[in-house]
């Protein structure tokens, strides 16, 4: 268990040159026995082989499986007690959003299980203009009846006005406003994510015990603060908690229903495991929660971080959970707290998304190597395996593309899914649903598209900034992402290429191999994809026929809500209930 209090530098010494020499140690062999390809079984007519890299994933995947079902299993006992005595402030950062996901978040929020005396909402809207008042109205009319305050402010925190004297009372306003009214909604000047929510921590001080974290197109489940509550108060070291984010819009597309699933395996087997070991490395943007007097204290660091001379803007999640660390903190997962977002569920944005989040991956993975010490050596061991992981397996796939040799290539398919299979078995079994059997897919997603974006985001680091993503209000495509992948689609088109020529040119070898290898991989995105067309996109149809997610172009169409873009409010209170509720079927 980390500890919350910082402990002398000499003690620390020991420690911390232990971590970084076996980290050192592990990092070199994993890039040794990749380089050198040691062999471990090696087919006779060397068709196939298991290397030492290949042995030491599958180790490391058992591993994290065992870990992850030790950590569930506990949650699957006796539930926690909670005291119902500290004070929670429920924070919103809003962009654009979609009114009908925004009014789900709003909802949900004020129907959470939590006492109300005990509970707070803040929302802040990035953005002041005419175009962005739709955003308070929805909130004043959800939250009517309530304690209820909004407030149009002309800058923000961090603005410089031409009259230095209007700042002031604005803000001291907006201060007075959050702190002594239970549901605000905040408009200030654009500055993006991080800056609204600068905005309500930094006005919140320390008139509260927690401070949860949300997005605007989150839908909360009822109990979802309670069970975050219930973590933090079980154990003082702990200093932040997530939860267990699912997707709102499964039935959207074939990438947001594989999205659905790999939700799953990422919070249930990846954070589990390292919530084993009171290390989860990131704290998601759409459902967590921190101690007010640890954000506190790193408030202003983590809003003014810098990379290479540049404003970090996005990653806002990670760095708050790094900060966590930094202090000797835990940080856990609470499986039982819910809540649903909405993901891309289109190519280009579904790898813009990515994208943003692969970049601040790997800026946080620079910062978060300075905390090794302070935590469970897993902390170290998964950064380095899952750090590499990505490249080497570019590596490896290119290189036997380029082999000139069929049969490589296609090994390299079959060991791919071979493993994407073995981790869809071992969720179907730990979540006992045979939809995960379908996870398997997602390697291909992760090959053709995931990998060349994780390679692109590190290369163009040090020029990102903004939100990462346009607003759901007017959704703008984003064609950047199409860089890395017809760059990568252009490689491996070549290798293939390079590859069947040569085998044209010398006699096409291992046949019969070729004909068993081409068969199985048939076989095996035959069954699963049968099975995703006649289970998945069927339920997915008649769930659509009750509840249609594309419900803002169904409003517009029938006038209820006039042009996209252009809404008209109703009177005081904003919008027409049965303008949202004509989305229902």
């Amino acid at each position: 268990m980390p500890l919350p209090v910082p402990t002398k530098l000499l003690a620390c010494l020991p420690r911390c040159f232990l971590t970084y020499f076996l980290s050192f140690l592990l990092l070199t062999a994993i890039l040794a026995s990749y380089s050198l390809g040691f062999q471990l079984v090696r087919h006779p007519l060397n068709l196939a082989s298991l290397g030492l890299y290949g042995a030491f994933l599958s180790l490391h995947f058992l591993a994290q499986g065992c870990f992850a079902y030790l950590e569930l299993r506990k949650h699957q006992g006796p539930a926690l007690p909670c005291s119902f005595s500290k004070t929670v402030a429920l924070t919103i950062s809003a962009f654009q959003e979609d009114p009908f996901y925004l009014r789900q978040c709003l909802e949900s929020a004020r129907d959470m299980a939590y006492p109300k005396h005990l509970l707070s909402v803040v929302m802040v809207v990035d953005g002041n203009g005419p175009e962005d008042r739709y955003m308070m109205e929805m909130f004043q009319e959800v939250f009517c009846g309530e304690d209820l305050g909004t407030y149009v402010w002309e800058g923000n925190y961090h603005s410089h006005p031409t009259a230095e004297e209007l700042k002031e009372p604005q803000q001291q306003e907006v201060e007075a406003l959050i702190r002594n009214t239970r549901c605000v909604c905040i408009m200030q000047k654009w500055g993006g994510k991080r800056e609204a929510m600068y905005t309500a921590f930094r006005a919140l001080r320390d008139s509260v015990d927690y401070i949860q974290v949300c997005d605007s197109d989150t839908r909360l489940d009822s109990m979802a603060t309670v069970e975050l509550v219930k973590v933090l108060e079980s154990n003082e070291c702990y200093g932040a908690v997530g939860g267990n984010v699912q997707i709102l819009n499964v039935s959207d597309s074939f990438i947001s229903f594989m999205s659905s699933l790999r939700y799953w395996m990422a919070f249930n087997i990846e954070r589990a495991c390292q919530s084993y070991f009171d290390c989860v490395s990131c704290i998601s943007g759409p459902l967590g929660m921190y101690r007010n007097n640890l954000l506190q204290q790193f408030l202003e660091p983590w809003y003014h971080q810098t990379f290479m001379g540049n404003k970090c803007t996005f990653g806002d999640d990670r760095h708050l959970t790094n900060r966590v660390l930094s202090l000797g903190y835990a940080t856990k997962y609470a499986p039982r707290s819910i809540c649903r977002s909405e993901t891309p569920s289109v190519l280009l944005r579904w790898v813009s998304q990515q994208m943003r989040w692969s970049r601040s991956y790997f800026r946080e993975w620079l910062y978060m190597v300075l905390w090794w010490p302070q935590h469970s050596p897993w902390l170290a061991y998964e950064a380095i395996v899952s750090g590499l992981f990505p490249f080497l397996v570019a590596g490896t796939t290119l290189q036997l593309l380029y082999s000139g040799r069929l049969w490589g290539s296609l090994w390299a398919l079959i060991c791919i899914q071979a493993g994407g299979l073995a981790k869809a078995l071992y969720a179907t079994a730990l979540r006992r649903n045979p939809i995960m059997l379908l996870a398997s897919l997602y390697s291909a997603l992760y090959m053709a598209a995931l990998l060349p974006t994780k390679l692109f985001a590190l290369l163009t680091l040090p020029w990102a900034e903004g939100w990462g993503t346009s607003g759901r209000l007017h959704i703008r495509t984003n064609y950047l992402p199409l860089v890395p992948l017809l760059s990568w689609w252009g490689a491996v088109l070549g290798g293939l290429s390079f590859t069947l020529y040569r085998e044209a040119v010398g006699g096409w070898r291992d046949l019969e191999a070729l004909a068993y290898g081409f068969s199985t991989c048939l076989a095996h995105w035959g069954v699963l994809l049968g099975f995703y067309l006649v289970q998945v996109r069927h339920a997915c149809r008649r769930r659509r026929a009750i509840y249609r997610l594309d419900r803002a172009q169904r409003a517009w169409e029938g006038g209820e809500l006039g042009t996209p873009g252009m809404y008209r409010p109703t009177g005081e209170t904003g919008f027409k209930p049965e303008a949202l509720q004509s989305c229902y079927v």
